[in-house]
């Protein structure tokens, strides 16, 4: 456990201030989370672009996203079991140097398969670098200096969100060198090395704080098993399903039922296994997988519509996406202190919102068909992102709600986790479900049905919300 750079027996006038270095270590954390949220979004504005350069189609398209978050889903336990085990600062660093690399490693991709193999490495290393964050903030601030520190993430986090898919979609519009999309990639060769020279220079130096088995086992079985499923589910819905694809589902499916096996013997299980006799845990794990799967892969459907069907260009694809960025932040400004007095009626007020905005962009397009327009989109997809900014600040909140303070670790890092994996399985078969009606239909009927069976997930989450904890935790664990 490293020491407080301020002592607490420092006299001070504001005890919640923070000194020079500390903003400077806390830039470097945001830094690693705005390159994690930035690589996560650009390949929703950027997926029509690459395929048109390197090929691949329909299947690269669905990878681009899919692989990134679920390499990071799937280690973001181990990335911060390994923190504890190792030290978050050297975590931090190799996370930070491994991302570097993958990201030239994508900017410098000749072909789909590569390029998918960089993502894989980029999110595995985005799995180490995250989980440290909150830790070396946790351990270098006086409690005092805590509300303060953490109150600069919302903005700048929702900065990224917004700003992300902007520029990425001026970079490809622009051009240089004529590398087309490669800068969005190779931009984080800079932001990297100075993410690194300044971790090496302003980081304190830290002890492990655990001495816990890591479950490699575990995560190995889950990361297989994840891995079958995708690929099976991308290939045979995009060349067939032949021998291949059905093979890839069927051991996705043993893995996966190895992965369970092993969290019930392992002495330190990814997931502790009393949580999966919480009802209110469980049932909040279930309605994050459900509700996060569908609203990223229709974050992404609608991103592929404004392209390849309405013609956009990227850069004005991202401004078409700027409602839904602009809901999902100020809705999670907004909510963020009504969890408390709301519960998870807070929950039900947020998927009935998203439901709304549903119907909104499934009315529009029905209406208008292939004559749509990101104008008249605007109104429905703001609400759409009203709805998810009110849903992203209190589903898992209220799904602590009723859990052992022991717990609240490994809690908060398998609904982490989740979130991950809902972001790639939605990516995967929303963009699957819209390219099979496009082929057989046109755009505009695909985008119809995709924002149906997203209705109807948001619908069938409503009815798992009874079953959350009314309220979130008393008090932060």
């Amino acid at each position: 456990m490293s020491t407080p750079l301020v002592s607490p027996t420092s006299p001070a006038v504001d005890p919640s201030r923070l000194t020079g270095r500390l903003r400077l270590i806390l830039a470097v954390v945001l830094l690693a989370d705005v390159l994690d949220l930035m690589d996560s979004t650009i390949t929703n504005i950027a997926a029509p672009t690459i395929t048109a350069d390197i090929g691949g189609g329909q299947s690269l398209i669905k990878w681009l996203g899919t692989s990134y978050a679920l390499a990071l889903g799937v280690l973001l336990v181990l990335g911060g079991r390994l923190g504890d085990r190792y030290g978050k600062r050297r975590m931090f660093l190799i996370g930070m140097t491994g991302f570097t690399i993958a990201s030239v490693l994508c900017g410098v991709a000749a072909d789909p398969a590569l390029l998918i193999v960089a993502r894989l490495v980029q999110g595995g290393f985005g799995a180490l670098l995250i989980p440290q964050g909150i830790g070396i903030l946790t351990s270098t601030f006086r409690r005092e200096q805590f509300p303060r520190a953490f109150s600069a993430f919302g903005p700048v986090m929702g900065a990224s969100a917004v700003l992300g898919p902007i520029v990425a979609g001026f970079i490809i519009d622009a051009d240089l060198f004529g590398l087309t999309w490669r800068p969005m990639f190779l931009i984080n060769i800079v932001l990297g090395v100075v993410g690194i020279i300044a971790a090496v220079k302003l980081l304190p130096k830290d002890e492990p704080t655990s001495t816990a088995r890591i479950d490699g086992l575990g995560s190995g079985l889950l990361g297989a098993s994840m891995l079958g499923l995708m690929f099976g589910l991308i290939e045979g819905s995009t060349d067939g399903w032949t021998t291949g694809p059905i093979l890839s589902l069927v051991g996705g499916v043993l893995f996966f039922v190895g992965f369970a096996i092993r969290q019930r013997h392992a002495k330190d299980p990814l997931i502790q296994p009393s949580l999966l006799r919480n009802r209110g845990f469980t049932a909040g794990l279930l309605l994050g997988l459900g509700f996060f799967a569908a609203v990223n892969g229709l974050s992404f459907v609608i991103s592929l519509f404004f392209q390849t069907a309405l013609g956009l260009s990227p850069s004005q694809a991202a401004f078409g996406l700027g409602p839904l960025m602009i809901g999902i932040i100020g809705a999670s400004l907004v909510c963020r202190p009504l969890i408390a007095p709301l519960g998870r009626n807070l929950v039900i007020i947020g998927l009935a919102v998203t439901l709304v905005g549903a119907i909104g962009v499934w009315v529009t397009v029905t209406v208008q068909g292939m004559g749509s327009t990101a104008w008249a989109l605007a109104p429905s997809v703001l609400i759409l992102g009203l709805g998810m900014g009110a849903c992203f600040s209190s589903i898992y909140d209220i799904a602590i709600g009723d859990i052992d303070p022991s717990e609240a670790g490994s809690a908060s890092g398998a609904l982490s986790a989740v979130q991950q994996l809902a972001g790639a399985i939605g990516s995967a078969i929303v963009t699957t479900l819209y390219f099979s009606q496009e082929r057989s239909h046109d755009a505009a009927h695909a985008m119809t049905v995709s924002v149906a069976v997203v209705a109807g997930i948001t619908v069938l989450c409503l009815a798992l919300v009874r079953l959350l904890p009314k309220k979130a935790p008393a008090e932060e664990f």
